[in-house]
C-alpha cells in the first residue's frame, strides 16, 4: 500500500551552525518533513499505541524516554467529539435522548495534524530493532513522495513483540480516541512526519509545540514527555530548572498531605520553629534533599548515579516516565518500609533505637512517636539524615533499574481521580513488585545504622566527634559515605550495588 506524500524542505543556512552531537541524542536531522493523509485505525496500529491497564498491560515498543502519558479521559472526550461535534458531545446522556438539542449535533472534524517520527531500519527502542521488514519506505523525487507500508503490515494492531515504524512527538491522545472504533477506517488523519529524527530533537519539538507557546504547568511537561528532564538546552534557558524544583515541591506537599505518608503533618512546611510535636525537617530543606538525590539529571560527566526520576536509567538509558504520584508513592513506600525496619530491629543488636527511646520521652510524646523515628536526638528526622536517606536508596535503585524491572511499573493509563487516590492506586501497585521487595531488604540493613545524632546522650567523644561532621553541606557527602559502606556489610544483592556506588563515586573505603 502506498500513500502519496508532500516532501516540505524547511532548513536556513543559519542552521548549520547548531551544535549537532549525536552522543547527546541530537544527530543533525533531514532538512525536510513529509505530509499525508492516512487511516487513523491505520496510523494508530503503526504507532504501535496499544490501552493500557495496570493489569497486563500493553506497552508496545515505545521508547520509555519519550513516552507520553495516556489520559484515558482527554481521548474519550477526543472521541465523543468525533462522533458528534461541539457542543453535542458535551451533552448529558438525558439531554441527547430527550430529541430537544438534536440541531447542536455537528462535525467533529480533527484537522490538525498528528506529528510522527519514522524509524529508520536498524532504529533501536527499549532494546528491539526495526528490521527493514517492518519500515516504511520513501521514495519520489523533487517534491512529491510516496510512504509504502510495510509488507508484514496487516492491520488492525502491530505484531506484538515487534518495533512499530512510527513514532508520536504529538497528538497521541487522538490516535487513542480511534481506538476500537467501527468508523476508524473512514476518517482520515493528517500527518507531519519527520524520519530518522533524533530524540532529543523529539523532545525539542513538543516542548515547542506544547509547552512554549501556551506555557504547559512546568510539573506536567514531567509527566507528558519524560526526556524533557534530561535536556540540556532547557538548562541553559528556564525549564529543566523550574520543571524539578517545582516538581520536588509537589512531591513534599504530596508526603505531607497523604494519609499514608510516613511523613504525614511530619514535615515543616511553613519554616516554622518550636513545633510541640518534635522535630521536623523543613519543606525547603525536602526540596533542596530531591533536587541533589532523586530529580537531579546528573552528577557530573564522569560520575555516571543520575537522580532516579530525573536522569536515563538501566542499559538502554531510557527515562522512567512515572508521573508524580507514582514517584510520590514509590517515596512513601521507602519511607513506610524504613520506619517499620526502625520499629523493628532487635535492641541486643541495635542499641542505638532502644537508646533514643527513653521512657521519660516517651511518655512526652506518645507511643505512636517512635523517638528512633522522630525524636530530636535521631538523624532521621534531620536534614542531614532524609538527604543520607534518599542519596543511598536512589543510587543503589539507579544501579539496580534494570534488574528491579523499574520500567515495567507505573503507566497504569489511569490518570482519572484526586492525588490522594491516585497515590494510593500507586502504592498499592508497587507492592506486588520486585521494586519492593528490594526496599525490604534495602530499609532492614539501613535500620542497622547508629542513626543517632551527635547531641544524643551516652555517646564517647569519639563518636560524637564523628557525627557531629554530618553538620553543612560538607557533611551530607560523609554520611552519604558511611552509609554506603555500612550497606556493604548486608544483605548481598544490596551489598553489591552498594559496592559499586562507592566505586562510581570516588569514595573510598576506610
Amino acid at each position: 500500500m502506498k500513500i502519496p506524500a508532500l516532501k516540505v524542505r524547511q532548513w536556513l543556512k543559519e542552521w548549520d551552525d547548531v551544535l549537532f552531537d549525536a552522543k547527546m541524542r541530537r544527530s543533525k536531522p533531514e532538512p525536510y518533513f513529509y505530509l499525508f493523509s492516512i487511516a487513523a485505525k491505520d496510523l494508530r496500529a503503526l504507532c504501535g499505541i496499544y490501552p493500557r491497564s495496570a493489569k497486563g498491560r500493553k506497552r508496545g515498543a515505545e521508547d520509555l524516554g519519550i513516552q507520553r502519558r495516556h489520559n484515558k479521559e482527554r481521548s474519550d472526550e477526543i472521541r465523543e467529539f468525533v462522533h458528534f461535534g461541539h457542543p453535542w458531545a458535551g451533552l448529558s446522556r438525558a439531554k441527547r435522548d430527550s430529541g430537544e438539542y438534536r440541531d447542536l449535533k455537528k462535525p467533529g472534524w480533527l484537522p490538525t495534524a498528528i506529528v510522527v517520527n519514522i524509524l529508520k531500519p536498524g532504529d533501536a527502542r527499549q532494546g528491539k530493532t526495526l528490521a527493514a521488514a517492518d519500515s516504511l519506505r520513501i521514495a519520489g523525487k523533487d517534491g512529491e513522495h510516496s510512504l509504502s507500508l510495510p509488507s508484514s503490515f496487516s492491520g488492525p494492531a502491530w505484531r506484538p513483540g515487534s518495533l512499530p515504524p512510527i513514532e508520536v512527538i504529538d497528538g497521541q491522545h487522538r490516535l487513542w480516541a480511534f481506538e476500537d472504533l467501527e468508523f476508524a477506517g473512514d476518517f482520515d488523519l493528517p500527518v507531519v512526519a519527520f524520519h530518522a529524527l533524533d530524540t532529543s530533537w523529539q523532545a525539542y519539538l513538543f516542548y515547542t509545540i506544547n509547552i512554549k507557546p501556551k506555557r504547559i504547568n512546568a510539573s506536567l511537561a514531567f509527566d507528558l514527555y519524560p526526556l524533557l528532564r534530561t535536556e540540556d538546552w532547557l538548562e541553559k534557558f528556564e525549564g529543566a530548572a523550574i520543571y524539578r524544583e517545582t516538581r520536588a515541591q509537589e512531591l513534599v506537599d504530596l508526603l505531607y498531605s497523604h494519609p499514608e505518608s510516613p511523613w504525614h503533618n511530619r514535615i515543616n512546611m511553613l519554616g516554622e520553629t518550636g513545633d510541640a510535636r518534635g522535630e521536623m525537617v523543613t519543606q525547603a530543606a525536602w526540596v533542596r534533599s530531591l533536587l541533589a538525590t532523586f530529580i537531579k539529571n546528573w552528577e557530573g560527566r564522569r560520575i555516571s548515579i543520575g537522580g532516579l526520576f530525573g536522569a536515563p536509567v538501566g542499559s538502554h538509558q531510557q527515562v522512567l516516565p512515572w508521573s508524580r504520584h507514582e514517584q510520590a508513592a514509590f517515596l512513601m513506600c521507602v519511607g513506610r518500609l524504613f520506619k517499620s525496619a526502625v520499629a523493628g530491629v532487635e535492641d541486643s543488636q541495635v542499641p542505638w533505637a532502644k537508646a533514643l527511646r527513653t521512657q521519660k520521652q516517651m511518655e512526652m510524646f506518645g507511643p505512636s512517636d517512635d523517638l528512633a523515628f522522630w525524636g530530636k536526638h535521631s538523624l532521621i528526622s534531620q536534614d542531614q539524615g532524609i538527604r543520607g536517606l534518599l542519596s543511598v536508596v536512589n543510587d543503589v535503585c539507579y544501579l539496580a533499574a534494570d534488574s528491579l524491572h523499574l520500567a515495567d511499573w507505573g503507566q497504569s493509563g489511569n490518570e482519572n481521580g484526586n492525588d490522594d487516590e491516585l497515590v494510593s492506586q500507586a502504592l498499592k501497585s508497587l507492592k506486588p513488585t520486585p521494586v519492593h521487595n528490594f526496599l525490604v531488604k534495602l530499609v532492614r540493613d539501613l535500620a542497622k545504622f547508629d542513626w543517632r545524632a551527635s547531641s544524643a546522650p551516652g555517646l564517647a567523644e569519639e563518636e560524637r566527634l564523628r557525627k557531629g561532621a554530618f553538620r553543612g553541606s560538607g557533611g551530607y557527602r560523609d554520611f552519604r559515605r558511611q552509609l554506603l559502606l555500612h550497606l556493604t556489610a548486608g544483605n548481598r544483592e544490596v551489598a553489591g550495588l552498594a559496592k559499586v556506588a562507592i566505586q562510581k563515586l570516588g569514595y573510598e573505603y576506610e
